[in-house]
């Protein structure tokens, strides 16, 4: 278990600037149906990687996007993500770019989930298909499947890995970005983070939890990461900006992984913010965050 802190380079600070006055002019998203379009367009602004190619496909009758570097093969290792947007929105093709800056690092094929939506598709629904999808991998590629999800996907994977079948083997790794691990929003950073977030708050969380929920118990472990069995987790990595107001969901997790003496890295970014490594062609963190990715990556499988 470690907390590795990394300062902020000083033309990220100025990117940070730019990026905060923007989101004061044009507002945050709220977490509802009608802001999936313009969510999926801010995602996809992240290129797909040259040399990496992207096909519709389905795994355990769940449709997705696979991200597919040059010469490489699922069937010796591949990695399952899970986007984020509160279980409301995203998509797996917006997440494309993404999911190629992470394949094309780590040199493994991605198969980006299109998990059903709330609240057309209420709990546990996203939490079944992203399980039904990991076990099917798991089993084409012998064990050879690595977990990653930002914000909402990054506690399923969490929760997903915790609660696993006991026929059906551990994740070789797992990565997060600003996992979202309690929808209770219990962590003291949803306060003392609330002044410096420019992208989510307590109100738009709140309305994500409602809808997913649906009146399900905040506390089950398949939506609630901080509940889960943490004698069952692979090695994990976490990358959380010090400026988001769930700072402290990756940082409970981090100590609740600890006292069950698990293997977790936690990487706090400063000046950062939610899921920032999207911003890679803005941020010299970003691409820190997911070469480190690749490292961790490459490390376990």
């Amino acid at each position: 278990m470690s907390i590795i802190h990394h300062d902020e380079a000083f033309r990220d600070r100025a990117a940070m600037l730019a990026m905060r006055a923007m989101i004061a002019v044009s507002g945050s998203f709220s977490i509802e149906p009608g802001a999936r379009e313009a969510y999926d367009q801010l995602i996809a602004r992240t290129k797909i990687v040259d040399g990496v190619e992207t096909s519709q496909g389905e795994v355990a009758g769940v449709s997705g996007w696979w991200v597919i570097p040059a010469g490489t093969r699922a069937e010796n290792g591949a990695i399952l993500y899970v986007h984020g947007g509160g279980y409301v929105l995203g998509s797996a093709g917006a997440y494309r770019g993404l999911a190629s800056q992470i394949a094309s690092r780590a040199g493994r094929p991605v198969f980006v989930i299109d998990y059903a939506l709330a609240p057309e598709n209420p709990f546990p629904s996203a939490y079944d298909d992203v399980s039904k999808a990991y076990v099917e991998l798991a089993r084409t590629t012998g064990g050879k499947v690595a977990l990653m999800g930002d914000s909402a996907g990054g506690g399923a994977v969490l929760s997903v890995a915790m609660n696993r079948d006991e026929a059906t083997p551990a994740p070789v790794a797992i990565v997060a970005y600003s996992p979202w691990t309690d929808p209770a929003l219990k962590g003291a950073s949803v306060q003392t983070r609330a002044d410096v977030d420019p992208i989510l708050n307590e109100r738009s969380l709140s309305d994500g939890a409602r809808q997913y929920l649906a009146g399900a118990d905040p506390s089950d472990p398949r939506v609630n990461a901080l509940k889960g069995d943490f004698t069952r987790l692979p090695p994990v990595r976490i990358d959380v900006g010090d400026d988001e107001i769930l700072l402290d969901d990756s940082l409970r997790f981090e100590a609740l992984a600890g006292e069950a003496g698990r293997q977790v890295e936690t990487h706090i970014w400063k000046g950062m913010v939610h899921v920032f490594p999207t911003n890679v062609a803005m941020l010299k963190a970003a691409a820190q965050a997911l070469d480190g990715t690749a490292e961790f990556l490459k490390r376990h499988f």
